[in-house]
């Protein structure tokens, strides 16, 4: 494979227009390697060490590249909304430990059923915390006031978590039509169920998914199609507080305590790893684990991150994608029978284009080429690029990240958050990486990073390859954080895809689609029926609209230890009219619908040839003009 030199393809944002060039050249610059070609023996797997990368002012392409005049395509109005008030913690600023740097998630749920998202952050913890010397850090609810501003409604609501928080993700999964909220932590997690009046009840204990170690990403699915969501926890590393991985310790089986040659804190290769744990939903308000009899416990004890279920193969059963760190990826294909198989080499998820692993964080899964399959995206550390794989059909995946035009410019950011978000209402998937470092020491040394990082968007030029968005100095594009994770939905219910980040040590960022070209939009609710998950998670919408095919795929989890916006968007581009609907409902059952508009939000329930508005008063939103 031919890859792109490393140079000034990151000032490639200067040649940006608003309209999409109608033939793309493809990469074709002779392969640069990087300075050690061999994954070096650090704290994490990278592809080697490659030469810093400055933008005009002779700053880390990280922390710059800025262009004066780019379209703003995103403003960060969390202070404006109420969102400042959160404070993430997360250990100390030093990071001496790996506990400290992984940050945590954010979930976009509507939890009072009213029609807007709402906002859940994930808070993190402090070693006096655990130990009870001081009042450890709280997660955040917030209410959509239906104005662009929430209000934080933690305290009444329940859900402060008061541990050492990392995951979430949200699932119905008594079926009762009100969203559940689980938390993974280091020590027990949570499971908050909906007491349907605004107020959470933790239910982990009585449920049997409380579990104990250091859990990291979760994600809901009816794995088994008997109609109840089940549960799917992952597992990062065997960490003990009072004996932490420490350079020269016992607990350290090698010396994987350096980055380039500098001393960083130790892990995770070279420290013990954390197994996953699957959840059967027994549908009377208890959880087993069938880990081993599924077939996907992790017997090696990966360094599990980020977990998604989704269909990949199209048989209408739920396969499971799992982001290790610094290990081969999992992809566990869903037999049918109550167990899965082990297809992370033969699908092409498991390594590199390079066949090699890489320390993957985050996971997302969409249909990018609009050809009806679920391709996947993948964020990974610094010194390695961001992985795209190309879905060829019969549980085939193919690394394109190269020739689509993502790989060169990720390989210096420290991946995160990641999701498939049409941001321009086009009609093509987009994709948004979040970013930041793990080792605050990189800002010390001329190595073309830092420890905050801005945003990455990556804008689908023709459904194969793809270009950087140019950061204006001024937009949310341009603002440096340490963030972690990424959440993705509309959150102004006005057709544009906004993103959530939850930024470590610091205050979120509400980045608002500010993007006006005219273009159209649908959005839809699903409600499942009686002998599926109510929430109609793992259900499969393809929408056409003058001419073209989309899909969209109800998920739980995924991004980096987040969850997205329950209901699936299409933009349409200036089509006025939606053709067909078609919702392929967990369980198999295939439906089809019209829908009276566009611009607007609607409610498909299984069963029912009802199409109705979504949001009261909104039945007449246009798109931006």
């Amino acid at each position: 494979m031919r890859k792109p030199a490393l140079a000034l393809i990151f000032l490639a944002p200067l040649l940006f227009a608003q309209q999409r060039p109608s033939t793309p050249s493809t990469p074709s610059a002779p392969s640069i390697p990087s300075i050690k070609s061999t994954a070096q023996q650090g704290g994490a797997a990278t592809g080697g060490e490659y030469a810093p990368v400055k933008d005009a002012q002779h700053r880390p392409i990280t922390a710059g590249g800025f262009v004066d005049g780019a379209p703003i395509v995103f403003v960060n109005v969390a202070e404006k909304a109420g969102l400042a008030s959160f404070h993430h913690k997360m250990g100390t600023p030093e990071k001496q430990y790996i506990i400290e740097t992984p940050g945590s998630g954010v979930a976009l749920l509507d939890y009072d059923n009213d029609g807007w998202l709402d906002i859940y952050l994930v808070n993190g913890s402090t070693y006096d915390a655990l130990r009870g010397k001081e009042k450890p850090p709280r997660a955040a609810l917030f209410h959509n006031n239906h104005d662009g501003t929430f209000t934080d409604v933690t305290e009444k609501a329940g859900v402060a978590n008061e541990r050492w928080g990392f995951g979430v993700a949200v699932g119905d999964y008594d079926n009762d039509g009100w969203p559940d909220i689980y938390v993974s932590n280091y020590g027990k997690n949570r499971l908050y169920h909906n007491n349907h009046d605004g107020t959470f009840t933790d239910v982990a204990e009585k449920a049997g998914v409380t579990l104990g170690g250091w859990s990291t990403g979760v994600t809901f699915g009816d794995y088994d199609g008997d109609g109840k969501l089940d549960l799917f926890v992952a597992g990062y590393v065997h960490f003990d507080t009072e004996h932490p991985p420490a350079p020269g310790t016992a607990v350290t089986q090698y010396s994987f305590c350096q980055y380039r040659g500098k001393p960083v804190m130790c892990g995770p290769r070279g420290l013990q790893g954390e197994h996953d744990h699957l959840f059967h939903n027994n549908g009377d308000g208890t959880f087993t684990d069938v880990s081993e009899k599924a077939g996907v416990s992790d017997p090696n004890a990966y360094y599990g991150f980020s977990a998604v279920f989704a269909d990949l193969n199209d048989d209408g059963k739920p396969d499971l994608v799992v982001a290790n760190d610094s290990t081969p990826r999992y992809c566990y294909v869903n037999k049918g029978d109550g167990a899965f198989e082990d297809m992370s080499y033969p699908s092409g998820l498991a390594l590199n284009d390079s066949g090699r692993e890489q320390a993957s964080m985050g996971v997302a899964v969409g249909d990018y080429k609009n050809d009806g399959k679920l391709d996947v995206v993948v964020t990974n550390f610094s010194d390695d690029y961001d992985t795209l794989y190309s879905d060829e059909g019969d549980g085939n995946f193919t690394d394109v990240s190269y020739q689509a035009g993502i790989a060169e410019t990720t390989i210096p950011f420290l991946g995160w958050g990641v999701g498939f978000l049409d941001f321009d209402n086009d009609g093509r998937k987009d994709i948004f990486f979040a970013n930041g470092h793990v080792y605050p020491q990189v800002d010390q040394y001329d190595w073309g990073t830092t420890w905050k990082q801005r945003p990455l968007l990556f804008r689908n030029l023709d459904g194969k390859h793809f270009e950087v968005v140019p950061a204006n100095p001024k937009s949310g594009l341009a603002e440096l954080n340490p963030s972690r994770g990424a959440a993705f939905g509309d959150l102004f219910n006005d057709g544009h895809i906004d993103v959530v980040l939850n930024n470590v040590d610091g205050t979120p960022s509400l980045l608002h689609n500010t993007v006006q070209n005219g273009n159209h939009w649908v959005e839809l609710k699903l409600i499942g029926g009686s002998k599926g998950p109510r929430d109609a998670t793992g259900a499969t919408v393809f929408l056409t609209a003058n001419g073209v095919r989309q899909r969209a795929d109800v998920l739980s989890g995924g991004s980096f230890l987040s969850n997205n916006d329950p209901r699936v968007h299409f933009g349409i581009g200036k089509a006025t009219r939606v053709e067909k609907v078609e919702v392929r409902w967990p369980g198999g059952t295939t439906e089809q619908h019209t829908l009276p508009g566009v611009d607007r939000i609607f409610t498909i329930t299984q069963g029912s040839k009802t199409v109705a508005d979504s949001v009261p008063g909104k039945e007449k939103t246009k798109g931006k003009k």
